[in-house]
């Protein structure tokens, strides 16, 4: 692979977050959203609990990301097509699938510069207790790969759609189902007419089971190989669709 290239568009596509409004609006909405949810006075928050953790900030993590990150995964390449520059971009020495891995690669960035922008809640609750560092490394480390999973999703519908408002949308509708693939309102809804196997599969494609176990602080090779295959798979489809694009 060009390296070099795909460093000058990872570049690129990251500044690009800090030349408009939208980078800000994201890191403002996410840092204080999260500051809020996390010590709102609902049943909740970390002074309800009473405890030395991040657990209530967690809590919220799954929910901030189904929207916000569709937000900014949503123009990665629905624009380009719109514009007719994804064209222009081909034509430079850059493979469909380094242009993907950069593009993602800038906005998984962007996003743990947004998580970054949270550690004074850590802080915090060192200030406030003894919390385990364990748990809130493990917190942090599988909220990053959440993030990385919601956005390999909307950079998938984003190459689907020339519409940035379709691909967003579509983002936040599949986000969401795959959060809630292990729920048991949506498991006894399927069980009236899906066999156990098929509920079976369903349920281990949810997002929330897998992030819960590494928020409790547990590294398993089962949540490692789930996200790596999820990415993976995910941004396979969107470099397809945009090979598909680019021969046509």
């Amino acid at each position: 692979m060009n390296f070099q290239t795909m460093k000058v568009l990872f570049k690129k596509e990251l500044g690009g977050y800090f030349k408009g409004p939208l980078g800000y609006v994201f890191l403002v909405i996410f840092m204080f959203g999260m500051g809020y949810l996390t010590f709102e006075p609902g049943r909740g928050s970390f002074f309800i609990l009473r405890e030395a953790s991040l657990s209530a900030f967690f809590r919220y993590i799954p929910w901030m990301f189904l929207f916000l990150v569709p937000a900014i995964s949503m123009r990665l390449w629905a624009d380009e097509r719109r514009s007719g520059t994804v064209e222009m971009l081909f034509t430079m020495p850059i493979s469909v699938k380094e242009a993907v891995l950069a593009k993602f690669f800038a906005s998984w960035s962007f996003l743990v510069i947004a998580l970054a922008g949270t550690f004074p809640l850590i802080f915090t609750v060192i200030y406030l207790g003894n919390p385990d560092p364990g748990v809130i490394f493990m917190g942090y480390f599988g909220s990053f790969l959440l993030g990385g999973a919601f956005l390999a999703i909307g950079g998938f519908f984003s190459a689907l759609s020339k519409n940035p408002i379709v691909s967003f949308i579509l983002s936040v509708v599949t986000g969401y189902l795959l959060l809630m693939a292990g729920s048991p309102p949506i498991l006894d809804f399927l069980g009236t007419f899906l066999p156990r196997y098929f509920l079976d599969v369903f349920a281990s494609l949810s997002f929330l089971n897998h992030f819960e176990t590494m928020e409790r602080g547990v590294l398993s090779l089962d949540s490692l190989w789930f996200f790596g295959v999820l990415l993976s798979s995910w941004l396979y489809g969107c470099m397809a669709l945009l090979e598909e694009n680019k021969a046509s």
